[in-house]
């Protein structure tokens, strides 16, 4: 086509094309709520559909595309622990859902009747992560919370004895007004936003790319071998000490998966989060291209590789109770009980991780006023942003327990948008009764 025809054509749109006027700003729409929920990762997802169960008009926020949190686009997709020392000690939804997820992915349930000793990670149930996300989904809409995908928190303001909340996503501008408040965030990033202080650890823990490698074969190769290069790879600067933890052996026997850490991981702000991923997505291109120039894996594939790290620790508020590593590991029975937690202590560090085993018998309690930041009103927390040192939030962290204590927060913020009070006045009666009638399992003094 000459060039003059062609801009002659310019002019001309094919049938069924409509010009559209620059977009201008989003225009602010009002909506409210019972019960808002910010964060629809491995608690924000419970505490939403618990509430939504339980009649309150529910909103579910979330910054990504999927539900899930750690289980599906952060990789952790071998949730637990749901037992201790043979027997179940968390159930409800979030057992539901990841029981949901074996069958219908058909894999398969541990043994819970043999001991793990100190493998704890024998009895972590293995799912597809994304099927898990569909099925929290499915679960979220038939319990009628109304979803909201690509959308994060801009301001957050007191409204009386409710919350407004700002909300910004693609194309839209929404402001909430809710008569109670959840932060399923991870980072306490709404109670922040409320002007409420938080805890930050001056060194936290690293966080994990999760990746898989495959088409190779561990029978051909020389470990010994291979390890002499790994040291010596580590000490020229070709790898950093963090890429590969522990041994050759180790971390190709697993074929990667968890065997690496980000030191500084931060998931606060987005910059903090680019700056994470991005590091992340490095040390895996280091690992491949030492790993690449062996004979032995010459062919080796990425069989999978997540869009986001892993973030192990970040903000914690402080709420109305602190759990301490003490109370953690002395398995205190809190007066105000409403989940158990069972996990090593697992803090992560630069150099890898040894976690510490619980003595026999020892099953840990999450108290609700460790879900409520101190001297608020109408606003919980559930997941790792609890009040904990960190010691006892390494293994607070963790998904059953982080799914325990979002069923918990979604029952006591349903109740007390029914009867028109704060969390710290529901009485723990009905917090109880309610959970159990939900599935849950909740702490009994010995």
């Amino acid at each position: 086509m000459k060039r003059r025809h062609f801009l002659a054509t310019l002019g001309t749109l094919p049938a069924g094309t409509v010009l559209v006027a620059a977009q201008p700003p989003p225009q602010l729409r009002r909506l409210s709520t019972d019960v808002l929920v910010i964060g629809g990762g491995t608690a924000g997802t419970i505490a939403a559909i618990q509430a939504g169960r339980l009649g309150a008009k529910t909103m579910l926020v979330e910054a990504g595309s999927q539900l899930g949190g750690t289980t599906t686009t952060g990789g952790v997709d071998f949730p637990g622990l749901f037992h201790a020392w043979g027997k179940q000690v968390i159930a409800g939804i979030g057992w539901e859902l990841v029981k949901a997820a074996v069958d219908l992915g058909s894999a398969e349930l541990p043994d819970f009747t043999k001991p793990t000793g100190r493998q704890h990670w024998r009895h972590q149930v293995r799912i597809t992560g994304n099927l898990y996300a569909a099925l929290a989904e499915e679960a979220c809409v038939k319990a009628g919370v109304q979803l909201r995908y690509y959308e994060s928190p801009l301001t957050v303001e007191a409204a009386g004895d409710s919350w407004r909340v700002r909300l910004t996503g693609k194309g839209t501008s929404i402001e909430v007004v809710t008569k109670q408040l959840i932060d399923c965030t991870g980072n306490a990033s709404v109670v922040g936003l409320a002007g409420i202080e938080r805890l930050r650890e001056k060194i936290r823990q690293p966080g994990t790319l999760i990746y898989r490698l495959g088409g190779y074969d561990l029978a051909t190769i020389d470990m010994n071998a291979m390890q002499a290069k790994l040291v010596a790879a580590r000490k020229s600067g070709v790898l950093k000490p963090t890429d590969i933890n522990g041994t050759i052996a180790g971390f190709l026997g697993k074929g990667g998966e968890s065997g690496n850490h980000i030191p500084g991981a931060d998931s606060s702000t987005s910059e903090a989060h680019t700056a994470t991923n991005i590091l992340g997505r490095e040390a895996l291109l280091r690992v491949l291209r030492f790993l690449k120039q062996e004979l032995p894996f010459a062919l080796m594939t990425i069989e999978r590789l997540q869009p986001e790290a892993g973030i192990r620790e970040t903000f914690r508020i402080i709420g109305e109770t602190q759990i301490t590593h003490e109370d953690y590991t002395s398995g205190r029975v809190f007066e105000d009980a409403v989940a158990h937690s069972f996990y090593p202590i697992d803090l992560h560090y630069e150099g890898g991780v040894t976690p510490k085993h619980l003595n026999e018998g020892i099953v840990p309690t999450i108290p609700l006023r460790a879900l409520i930041p101190k001297a608020s009103k109408n606003l919980l927390v559930a997941g790792r942003c609890l009040s904990s040192d960190q010691l006892a939030n390494s293994a607070l962290r963790v998904q059953a327990s982080c799914m325990a204590m979002g069923q918990a927060a979604g029952v006591t913020a349903a109740l007390a948008a029914r009867t028109g009070t704060t969390p710290l006045r529901v009485p723990l009666a009905d917090i109880r009764r309610e959970l159990t009638r939900h599935g849950a399992i909740v702490p009994k003094k010995a």
